[in-house]
């Protein structure tokens, strides 16, 4: 019988990025984005007793009272995992999140350089967005490895939990965990003000109070890099005014326009033939053409500058998807499937064939 030690080198050895575990059934795997059961992996007994054995005393105790836990466990390789456990029809289930061991390069994750200078600007706000899985933490990491072995700076990562350890290159670097280091992201948002920071990165911006203080962080001269759980770069700007209250929309708004460097909305894409995935990136850039249409509310005019400013690096999620299309690196498929408009993709495609 292997251990569960064994067993996660296992599914790592097989890359997967993702396992779920319930009590009384086999384990499923994500390979390349697909759920599927892997041979000699898929017949470990999953039992309450392996589950709980994952967690600390306390992380058990919350547990008991009827908390889902997010946690990050670690193997004796250095390896570690983020998981989430909870509860289904009266048992026990876990999501497990197969993080890599280093923080990878730009170059490695087939990212545009473009990333660099962006993670470079001394202040300002960058947003990562798309949906859960999409790669968006690991992209606003390579940013901040990238600042941190360029810049002299002070970076505060707030976290919940967190997934890459940084080793402190030419930046000082403090991670802090939510709910161990510090209650919540608005505590710890309004703490960081007080930390000398340079950069500041946020796990999640996922209220109105975060988004807020993000902003003001922003505003007073500190780069903050955060990621936020939508699709669209666009849609991304919309997102975050519709969190905030009505009489305060279009002061939020004038705040964007003034403070927004990047949003960078990614998604990945499964290669042909099962080779992995690969990342797609709709980029939006604040250029002085960007920040007045969004300062006179004119967010539906973005695509046509997006199109118009691929040059400088601005690119429409589609036309990435059907750049990777006609270069046969994915599947009319996956092109299809993965496209915001699928119709208009379905015809882009007929003629360029």
């Amino acid at each position: 019988m292997m251990t569960f030690e064994e067993f996660i080198l296992g599914a790592r050895n097989a890359g997967a990025s993702d396992i779920h575990l319930s009590v009384d059934r086999e384990p499923v795997f994500r390979v390349n984005g697909d759920l599927k059961k892997l041979e000699g992996l898929s017949d470990i007994p999953v039992t309450k007793r392996l589950l709980i054995s994952l967690l600390s005393a306390e992380q058990e105790e919350q547990f008991n009272l009827g908390n889902d836990i997010d946690f990050v466990f670690e193997l004796k390789d250095g390896s570690r995992q983020r998981a989430n456990l909870y509860r289904q029809m009266g048992k026990l289930a876990c999501a497990i999140r197969l993080l890599n061991r280093e923080v990878p390069t730009l170059q490695e994750m087939g990212l545009p350089p473009l990333l660099a200078e962006i993670s470079l600007k001394r202040s300002g706000l960058v947003l990562c967005t798309g949906v859960t899985g999409s790669g968006k933490t690991t992209t606003l990491s390579i940013m901040i490895n990238h600042i941190n072995k360029n810049r002299p700076c002070h970076i505060i990562t707030l976290e919940d939990p967190v997934e890459y350890r940084y080793k402190s290159d030419l930046a000082t670097i403090h991670q802090r965990e939510i709910g161990r280091d510090v209650k919540n992201f608005d505590a710890a948002l309004r703490s960081a003000l007080r930390e000398d920071p340079d950069v500041i990165f946020v796990g999640e911006m996922r209220d109105y109070e975060t988004i807020q203080l993000a902003i003001t962080a922003a505003e007073t001269g500190h780069l903050v890099l955060a990621t936020l759980h939508t699709r669209g770069a666009i849609h991304t700007i919309n997102r975050i005014v519709d969190a905030c209250p009505p009489h305060i929309q279009k002061q939020v708004l004038v705040q964007l326009s003034q403070i927004l460097e990047c949003v960078i909305s990614q998604s990945l894409l499964p290669k042909r033939e099962g080779k992995g995935r690969i990342a797609v990136l709709e980029i939006l850039l604040g250029t002085d053409a960007v920040k007045n249409m969004i300062r006179q509310e004119k967010t539906f005019q973005l695509e046509s500058v997006m199109q118009q400013n691929r040059a400088i690096g601005m690119c429409l999620m589609d036309d990435i998807i059907l750049d990777y299309y006609l270069k046969n690196i994915i599947s009319r498929e996956s092109a299809l499937h993965y496209s915001t408009d699928r119709l208009e993709m379905e015809n882009r495609i007929k003629k360029m064939r």
